[in-house]
């Protein structure tokens, strides 16, 4: 007796193509010597605003410009200086990193644009909107550089086996 499978009702057209890795993203992989480096940080949360910031709060230490309407659609963050490489740490203005231990909603990709006080160390700090209604502090974040932020994809670093353990 053999089984037989359910047919599809939708055509073949209607099908959607699974995201697959490009061959060009499989090499970059495959040549990549080691997992990056995992940051263990607190993570805390900033407004565009003169309390939190300098005295342009719509303009972020690389020269960004903020949308104050909707800051947080941008997802950028600030690194405390010890973790920029202009004060000899390995993180670059620009670079993309991961992040992972807050929450659902602020885990993810997020670029680097901005800079915290000197007086923080071994920190990040998630660009927000006032009306986000989004306030803490969080220990024990993870964060990860991603190293090939110009391939566009939706898959979690760690479906790569790069990035973070889960």
């Amino acid at each position: 007796m053999a089984y037989l499978e359910p047919e599809d009702p939708s055509p073949a057209s209607e099908h959607q193509a699974p995201d697959l890795l490009t061959p060009r993203l499989i090499e970059k992989i495959q040549e990549y010597p080691e997992y990056p480096e995992t940051f263990t940080v607190t993570a805390t949360v900033y407004y565009p605003e003169r309390g939190q910031t300098d005295g342009n709060p719509l303009i972020t230490a690389d020269g960004s410009r903020i949308n104050p309407k909707n800051p947080k659609k941008h997802r950028w963050i600030a690194l405390s200086r010890d973790m920029l490489s202009r004060w000899g740490g390995d993180i670059q203005y620009g670079d993309t990193v991961w992040v992972r231990g807050i929450s659902d909603e602020l885990d993810g990709q997020y670029i680097v644009r901005d800079t915290m006080n000197r007086r923080f160390t071994n920190r990040i700090d998630i660009l927000v909107g006032r009306r986000d209604k989004i306030y803490g502090k969080w220990d024990n974040v993870q964060i990860a550089k991603a190293e090939f932020p110009e391939v566009e994809h939706h898959f979690q670093p760690s479906d790569f086996g790069f990035a973070m353990n889960r």
